[in-house]
Parts: C-alpha cells; sequence; structure tokens
C-alpha cells in the first residue's frame, strides 16, 4: 500500500487552485466545514493548519456543521451539511473526478479542470476538489487543493534491497494513475501501471495481468484483496503491507500480513506482523533472518537424517547380518551426549543469505541426506571387514567404531552445513567449531583411556581420525555430484 506505507501520511498543502469568482479563505473554509478535526484524518489535517496558518481570523463561529458523512473508498468524498444565519448548504470535498460528475460544467470548463488534476497529477501531487451545494442547485466547484504526500526517506532503498532478496514489489494505491506513476518514479519502480477497472477486463487472463504490473491505481479495498488473492492462486508467496481499514482484507488475504507502526486497530487485528518502528527497513531485515533461519533448519535436516540412517541402519545390519553389536548401549548414550552439544551449536552457525526466496525442496534433501547416510554405513562396514580381518578382540572392534562415530559424525556437519564444497564461505562460526572440535576430543579422550569403555590406545585412535578424515573427503565429493545432478535434472525449485 502506497500512503502511510510507502509515504509518510503527511499531508503538505501545495499552491491552491481558484476556480473564478471564489478565494483561498472561501475554498479552505469550505474544505474545512466538510471535514472533522477531532477525526485527524491525515488528509484533513492539513487543511486546517492552512487555514490556521494563513486565515486566523477565519469566521467558524457562524457556521454549525448538522450533519458530517466521512470520506469512503467507494464514494471517494465527504461532505456535511453545514447551518449558517438560518440556511443550510452542504460543503463537500473529495476526488476531482467524483466532484466533477456532480457538477452541470461545460465540455470546455470540464476538460480545463481535468486538465490542471492531471498536470498536477504528474507533479505527485492529489487533487482534493472542494464544492459548495445549496438546495437543489448544482454543486458549485470552488478550487483544488493540491496535497503532497512525500515518501519515507528509506521507501526507495527498501525497495532497491527487496528487489535484490529476490522479492517482487508492487505498489497499490487509489490515487489516479498519473500520480501513482510519479510516486513510483521517486520511489525505483518500474512504470508499468494498470488503473484497477482494467484487472475486470481480462478474467481469462488475469493472473499474468497482474504479474506483469508494477503499480496499480484507482483501486478500492476489494481491488487489494483481488490483486492479493489472484496472485496467491498464481503459485505465489505474498506479503502484503498496510496501515489503513481499507488496507484490512488484503491484509488478513495475504501469506503474510504486516502492519506499520501507525496503522490502525482493523489494519493491526488482520495482519500477523505489526511493525513497531517507523519506515519498512525492518522487513528486510526480517527477510534476512528469516533466509539464515531456514539455512540453519536445513543443515541441521539434512545432518539429523544422514546420521540416523548412518548408526540405525548399520547397527540393524551388523546385528541382523553379521550377529554383532557394534557398540554398546553405554556407547549409545555417550554418543547421544556428545552430539547434543555441536546439534545446540547448529542454531549459531553461519549461514548464506539466499538472492532469492527460499523454499524447502523435500525430494533433493531427502536424496542428500540418504546418499550421505548410505555413504556412511559403508564406511562403517568396510570399517568392520578391517577390523575382523586383524582379528581384534570385540570389545576393542566396539571402542574403535564409538570413536570413529563420534569423530565422523561430527563431520558430517560440515558436509550438510552448506551446498557447495566445505572449505567455501561462509566459514562455520566459532561456537560451532569449538563445539564440534571439543566433543570429537572428548570422544577420542574416553577411547583412548577407556573411560566406561575398553581403551584403544592413541595409534588406534589416530587411525579411526585419518580413516574418518579421508571419508569426509570423500562424502563431500559424493555430496556436490549429487547436488550437480539433482539440480541439472531441474529437481531444484
Amino acid at each position: 500500500d502506497k500512503t502511510g506505507t510507502l509515504t509518510q501520511n503527511k499531508m503538505q498543502v501545495a499552491q491552491p487552485l481558484l476556480f473564478s469568482g471564489h478565494n483561498e479563505e472561501e475554498l479552505f473554509q469550505t474544505a474545512a466545514l466538510a471535514s472533522k478535526q477531532e477525526n485527524r484524518d491525515p488528509i484533513e489535517l492539513p487543511i486546517f493548519q492552512y487555514l490556521a496558518k494563513h486565515f486566523p481570523d477565519a469566521e467558524k463561529k457562524s457556521y454549525r456543521q448538522i450533519s458530517f458523512t466521512p470520506f469512503d473508498p467507494i464514494r471517494k468524498r465527504s461532505e456535511a451539511v453545514i447551518e449558517q444565519d438560518g440556511e443550510r448548504f452542504t460543503a463537500m470535498k473529495g476526488a476531482a473526478q467524483v466532484l466533477l460528475g456532480m457538477a452541470q460544467l461545460s465540455e470546455e470548463a470540464t476538460r480545463k479542470i481535468n486538465q490542471s488534476v492531471d498536470e498536477l497529477a504528474g507533479k505527485g501531487y492529489r487533487s482534493l476538489a472542494v464544492g459548495r451545494k445549496q438546495g437543489e442547485a448544482p454543486l458549485e466547484l470552488l478550487g483544488l487543493i493540491p496535497l503532497y504526500d512525500p515518501p519515507r526517506e528509506d521507501s526507495k532503498q527498501v525497495i532497491a534491497e527487496m528487489n535484490d532478496y529476490g522479492v517482487k514489489v508492487k505498489m497499490v494505491t487509489g490515487d489516479n494513475l498519473a500520480i501513482a506513476r510519479e510516486i513510483g518514479r521517486l520511489l525505483g519502480l518500474p512504470q508499468h501501471t494498470l488503473r484497477a477497472s482494467q484487472l475486470y477486463n481480462h478474467e481469462s487472463t488475469i493472473v499474468e495481468l497482474i504479474e506483469s504490473a508494477d503499480i496499480f491505481a484507482e483501486v478500492v479495498p476489494e481491488d487489494k484483496y483481488r490483486i492479493v488473492d489472484s496472485l496467491q492462486k498464481g503459485g505465489h508467496i505474498v506479503a502484503m503491507t498496510g496501515d489503513g481499514v481499507n488496507d484490512a482484507p488484503a491484509l488478513k488475504k495475504a501469506d503474510c500480513g504486516i502492519a506499520v507502526s501507525n496503522a490502525t486497530d482493523a489494519a493491526r487485528a488482520a495482519a500477523d506482523i505489526i511493525l513497531t518502528g517507523p519506515g519498512l527497513g525492518v522487513i528486510n531485515e526480517a527477510i534476512q533472518q528469516a533466509r539464515i533461519t531456514f539455512e540453519r533448519m536445513k543443515s541441521y535436516s539434512i545432518f539429523r537424517i544422514a546420521e540416523t540412517i548412518r548408526i540405525i541402519l548399520f547397527m540393524a545390519l551388523a546385528i541382523v547380518v553379521f550377529n554383532f553389536y557394534p557398540i554398546t548401549a553405554l556407547m549409545i548414550i555417550l554418543l547421544a551426549l556428545l552430539n547434543d552439544i555441536p546439534i545446540l551449536a547448529i542454531a549459531y552457525d553461519r549461514t548464506k543469505v539466499d538472492d532469492k526466496p527460499v523454499r524447502w525442496n523435500m525430494p533433493e534433501m531427502l536424496t542428500i541426506s540418504s546418499i550421505l547416510g548410505i555413504s556412511g554405513v559403508l564406511s562403517s562396514f568396510l570399517l568392520f571387514y578391517i577390523l575382523v580381518e586383524w582379528h581384534l578382540p570385540t570389545a576393542l572392534i566396539q571402542s574403535m567404531f564409538f570413536a570413529k562415530l563420534t569423530v565422523a559424525g561430527h563431520g558430517t556437519i560440515y558436509n550438510t552445513r552448506i551446498d557447495d564444497w566445505f572449505w567455501k564461505k561462509p566459514y562455520p562460526s566459532r561456537l560451532l567449531f569449538s563445539a564440534t572440535f571439543s566433543t570429537r576430543i572428548l570422544g577420542t579422550l574416553i577411547a583412548v583411556y577407556g573411560i566406561f569403555i575398553t581403551p584403544i590406545g592413541w595409534t588406534y585412535a589416530l587411525a579411526m581420525w585419518a580413516y574418518a578424515l579421508a571419508w569426509f573427503l570423500f562424502n563431500d565429493v559424493v555430496k556436490m555430484g549429487t547436488y550437480r545432478i539433482l539440480r541439472r535434472r531441474g529437481m531444484d525449485i
């Protein structure tokens, strides 16, 4: 949403345009009568401020507001029945095209006013037409009040950063086409603009039409809802930002509704996220943190699946096929305790920030984790064959497997943490490296000195480190080969 979201929602009055026979004081006096100061409407406040500053002695006491109808996005005008010295008239203000339709002007006069409105719109001004209606007589137009809502200082930069993150930004506004384009230009948006009415002329291609547009002008609340709904039907994940009551339906419909800091209660109730500070920069920070969290979850998931396959499948086959227990129940408990510390540290690991939106790619994840897990099973059975051929005692073999599973298992974290070679950036966080290294050392010391298990000595312990390192390098080659095959086949979303 533009007003109050991308812009400051602090309207400023520019040089008014007076129609023949009327003066500036009359124009602003009538506009103020068609408003309610206590409502603190952002469009009406600058009118009262301008009147107080330039015409402090304007007559107010002689006017009495009998009734007031506030502005709404459908009627696009506000009006009030005013009584003065026993006579009544209706004061109106609103969109120029609406009030023009209520005034009986010649085609030439209408054309000139529309031309003035377009010229002001081309400069980014919203023209507020002001009129006065006496009884059954036609509406008498007094002039135009140009209002300008400057963009937030950070809006252009925020949009540029969103584009860098692969997020497509679209602006929706109730303003006319020219104003929408000018504000879009100031914000660095492409100029492909649609009027809301055009959304109903192409029902068969509505999704493609909305996808191709960058700016939507002259919209009403149901148009905002329709835009969000159509994009969702096109398979897009849609976030909506807004501040007003008219944004509430679209905020509720969106996958992520974001109410800005100055939002109304209705917008806040409909939103999923409420910003507590001014500006939109925090949205980009949220995108960045969300993608970091996603990468950590992905890394943990691949590691957890691979490690489960590596241990459970190996133990099950070793017991069923060879009637051999690779590790004892106590070793399983020690392995679980030693694994917990590095797993917790994954939550603090450094990760890349993708330059496009991310989604779960379950076929790729399951394939990578399964292949790494099976590779781990093969390495364990190869080691089992070697140790049996050496005719080592069963208790010693079990302790050596404990050392190997500890060292190799924590190495798997470095295979799974990124989808690139393990030595590429981003490098592991100090906490993750410390956690994995310290638990490897602790597991090695338990095996070397036989704490609760049969000791293996430093010679066999170093042999297990060398064996685990060799398979770690092999697993990284397998991982990269698998990623390349999968992505060449288009499995990557």
